[in-house]
């Protein structure tokens, strides 16, 4: 066996290991730093079959940025760890027939008997000086510009969305409205009270 495969099975490994941790783990935080585990774990097999765009994309988008959102909004939720203890011991058996189901049509689908080596064979290696960076852009901008640019928009009105449903009014809360704080003049903010003097008390 070669060493290129030896690193494939252990990332992948790796990688099934934190997806498992991912769902199972019953605290929040800890799911999501395995799901960063997975993320680089991805990285190194893409690296593998040399994707190198790919990899660093997934390190530098998901884990760089997508990864810290999630760990903020996490943090920001106060997400009950006691309700979610009850709620994984209440759903596990559905969740194991379910896991059980997806790998099997997994193997189905896309095991050796479909995609094996037998049926395509290996992609011939490139130069050293080959850049599938701009392989892909070029096929991305050419072939499928619209397919990409409509991933596009259907990101942007998810974002959209996401702010939306996040900007709910609470009562009770004070909000400051910039365009009537300019608009306010002194006699709407201080006012004056003339008092009288006081008296000097005599001492006896």
């Amino acid at each position: 066996m070669s060493f290129e495969k030896v690193l494939f099975y252990l990332f992948a490994a790796v990688l099934v290991t934190a997806s498992v941790m991912v769902v199972t783990r019953r605290n929040p935080v800890h799911a999501a730093l395995f799901l960063v585990l997975a993320f680089f774990s991805s990285a190194v097999i893409w690296m593998l079959a040399e994707a190198e765009f790919l990899a660093i994309t997934l390190v530098l988008v998901y884990v760089g940025a997508v990864m810290v959102l999630f760990l903020f909004v996490v943090m920001m939720l106060d997400v009950d760890v006691a309700a979610l203890r009850a709620g994984f011991i209440r759903y596990l058996p559905v969740g194991v027939v379910v896991a059980v189901i997806m790998a099997a049509e997994l193997v189905l689908v896309v095991g050796p008997r479909h995609f094996g080596l037998g049926q395509y064979a290996a992609p011939a290696a490139k130069a050293a000086d080959y850049s599938n960076t701009e392989t892909l852009g070029a096929a991305l901008y050419t072939a499928y510009l619209y397919p990409f640019e409509i991933a596009g928009a259907i990101l942007l009105v998810a974002i959209v969305a996401a702010i939306r449903l996040t900007l709910r009014r609470r009562p009770g809360t004070r909000y400051v409205d910039p365009s009537q704080q300019v608009h306010v003049k002194r006699a709407d903010r201080v006012r004056l009270v003339k008092l009288a003097p006081e008296q000097k008390l005599e001492h006896k």
